[in-house]
């Protein structure tokens, strides 16, 4: 490998860590919000993509999960992905924080559990197989 990929490689690493940790503690500050007692982030990651798993043990009504799930779901804006990133850590709240997710990933959802609320993201590039991460078909 010449040193020139490894430094792109490297410095791709960067800015895709850089990147999921801007989402974590995005939606870290949302859910710490309800004063959970229980948090989980379950993260698996692919070349081209990722799946972003966060259940909390918060019962929320069916209106609180579908704002959530609209404020995820809105249209990307891959464009202005580094602008919007620069507003992560703002004092936002509520669902404008879940906005600046939803503006940055490829598809949520969001749906109740037993006892808590469970939030999958989505996150990829152009190359990214949404079926392995099994993104319902009308989405893709």
């Amino acid at each position: 490998m010449v040193q020139g990929d490894q430094e792109h490689i490297r410095s791709y690493s960067m800015q895709s860590k850089e990147y999921l940790l801007h989402l974590i503690g995005e939606i870290s500050n949302y859910i710490l919000d309800s004063h959970p007692h229980r948090m989980v982030i379950s993260l698996h990651q692919q070349e081209d993509g990722m799946h972003l798993c966060v259940l909390d043990d918060h019962v929320r009504s069916d209106t609180e999960l579908d704002e959530i799930s609209n404020a995820l779901n809105t249209p990307a804006r891959p464009e202005m992905a580094e602008y919007y990133g620069s507003m992560g850590g703002s004092d936002l709240l509520g669902t404008a924080r879940l906005n600046l997710i939803g503006w940055q990933i490829k598809h949520a959802d969001v749906s109740r559990m037993e006892k808590g609320t469970k939030i999958d993201l989505w996150l990829g590039s152009e190359r990214f197989d949404a079926s392995y991460f099994t993104i319902p078909k009308d989405v893709t």
